[in-house]
């Protein structure tokens, strides 16, 4: 029990540091008035939805941390500016951003080199495709569920004026106990998931059955689970198939798409959801996961489908 603590602990810091970054230093860009001029720039962007203004702030930010972004939309929940539902929105909405970062960061540089311009093209294609459809889910569900909110960051911080110290004071003050209470349970639901891997609880996952199912090649199975507990590794065991005409390029982006469905949900439960409910809680930060990992999984199920329709 005392390796899984270390191991959950070590895992666990670094994103307890980037929260810590996030919460106190978009306090402070808050106290200092600097979120309010982002959020008038951006304003007309968010005329076509339903969400507040306070969101596109918390959009700005999510474009450097999807972290910082959430806090800073926890700060809107508890002062009483957003309700639990603009909340659960305006957090899938700060997803996005991620799909961009990781374009340029993960699927350009080692997507497509491993798996060659026509899988890789297609694998960063229905990347794309799974931020287009969550943005657009978004906003329709915005326009059916919500009632336009005028809510706006104060405007009178940024006629205060305050000193960087003071506004570093008032942040502190401020998100002290929101901290707090984010690194407790995160560590908490990290130890557990840690533990819960170690006692092989994910591998009911198993997807050796499935392979037969789908029709591709018995020798894409190694590829095929080793994607669901690695997709670099995957990757890198699918591309000499590929390459060396041992799979066909369907066949690779059926394997692609079986091992995405089976390692999105694993993904998060293990990674991204004790995330969401460190700084929601569990209630809105359970919805919130359930809602982003459902529309993931329906895009690339019905990609799947289409892929199965041309084999």
């Amino acid at each position: 029990m005392f390796s899984v603590l270390i191991k959950a602990l070590d895992f666990a810091i670094p994103i307890l540091i980037m929260i810590f970054v996030g919460l106190f230093g978009t306090g402070v860009l808050i106290e200092l008035g600097v979120m309010q001029k982002f959020s008038r720039f951006l304003s007309p962007l968010f005329k076509y939805t339903n969400l507040p203004d306070t969101c596109a702030s918390a959009f700005v930010v999510a474009m450097g941390s999807t972290v910082a972004a959430n806090t800073m939309v926890l700060n809107f929940r508890d002062s009483g500016c957003i309700n639990d539902r603009e909340t659960m929105l305006c957090a899938m909405l700060n997803s996005t951003p991620a799909y961009v970062r990781e374009i340029l960061t993960y699927q350009i540089p080692i997507v497509i080199p491993a798996l060659g311009p026509i899988v890789g093209g297609f694998y960063v294609m229905v990347f794309i495709l799974t931020a287009i459809v969550k943005a657009s889910v978004v906003i329709i569900l915005s326009k059916i569920f919500l009632k336009k909110n005028k809510c706006k960051l104060d405007d009178s911080v940024a006629d205060k004026k305050p000193s960087i110290k003071e506004a570093i004071k008032k942040s502190l003050k401020r998100n002290r106990r929101i901290f707090t209470k984010i690194a407790v349970i995160y560590l908490s639901m990290t130890t557990l998931v840690f533990y819960l891997r170690e006692q092989g609880a994910f591998e009911i996952f198993s997807v050796l059955p499935l392979a037969d199912l789908f029709g591709i090649p018995p020798e894409s199975i190694v590829p095929l689970t080793s994607y669901i507990a690695s997709p670099i590794l995957g990757m890198s065991l699918l591309g000499p198939m590929i390459s060396n005409n041992g799979i066909s390029n369907i066949q690779a982006m059926i394997v692609l798409m079986l091992g995405s469905m089976f390692m999105i949900p694993i993904l998060a439960i293990r990674t991204i959801l004790p995330r969401y409910i460190s700084i929601f809680g569990p209630r809105i930060g359970v919805r919130i996961v359930t809602l982003s990992t459902g529309i993931t999984m329906l895009v690339r199920f019905s990609v799947l489908i289409v892929l199965l329709s041309l084999t």
